[in-house]
């Protein structure tokens, strides 16, 4: 790691440690760099400003959030993983609550780190091998963003809860009923139904690659929608 580097990660401990323990409102230029012991100038240098050095803050969470996804070994049933994933999701959002307030929560709509468009990708892979083994009855691109919804609710709901008066079982139910809503615990059927053949094309196309197609970007966009509504 260069002097760049190592002094950029520093600044981003130090800022983390902040933020944890103060709130966001504690993360100031001016406090960090004190903290930090560098001039306010060379903080500027490295990310520009307050909001750029919160975007590498919540770039860091979120590589660290992804670490955690990447060292869970999947099972041979993909329901079993879509709930440990689950559970790691709320259980990281509960073991560093200002880091995921700011990861997940935001005051100006549109705004996501980049990393988060690949938490959403990990998302959306475990609900297609819930759809090719025939167990999801929602296209997994609308599965994903209800599970991500509830997931990113509960978790919040419960940050925002005093510590003592959580009920960890909250979060559970909600990811049964989440589960119960969008899959079904029955063995896919020897002659699976059209809809059945829908969805597993819809997450067959879910997970290929754009170019690897013969088919129009347009094209494509066209047949998910005729398998969708084949699905319902």
């Amino acid at each position: 790691m260069d002097d760049e580097s190592s002094r950029r990660q520093q600044i981003l401990e130090v800022a983390a440690e902040i933020l944890e323990r103060d709130g966001i409102q504690a993360v100031s230029t001016r406090t960090v760099a004190a903290a930090a012991g560098i001039r306010a100038a060379s903080l500027y240098q490295l990310f520009g400003d307050k909001d750029g050095l919160l975007d590498a803050l919540a770039i860091q969470a979120f590589e660290r959030y992804l670490a955690g996804k990447d060292s869970l070994e999947r099972s041979a049933d993909p329901l079993d993983d879509l709930r440990r994933g689950w559970d790691m999701h709320v259980e990281f959002g509960l073991r560093h609550p200002a880091l995921y307030v700011l990861m997940f929560g935001t005051d100006r709509p549109g705004r996501q780190p980049p990393a988060a468009a690949e938490a959403h990708d990990r998302l959306l892979s475990f609900l297609v091998r819930v759809a090719d083994a025939g167990r999801l009855t929602t296209p997994p691109a609308v599965a994903a963003q209800l599970v991500q919804a509830a997931a990113t609710g509960i978790t919040l709901s419960l940050i925002a809860s005093p510590a003592g008066q959580r009920d960890p079982q909250v979060a559970t139910k909600m990811r049964e009923l989440m589960v119960a809503s969008l899959t079904t615990d029955s063995p896919p059927p020897s002659d699976p139904g059209l809809a059945t053949r829908a969805l597993a094309l819809d997450a067959a196309l879910s997970g290929a690659d754009d170019k690897a197609l013969p088919l129009r970007a347009s094209e494509v966009a066209l047949l998910r929608d005729w398998l969708n509504d084949l699905a319902d």
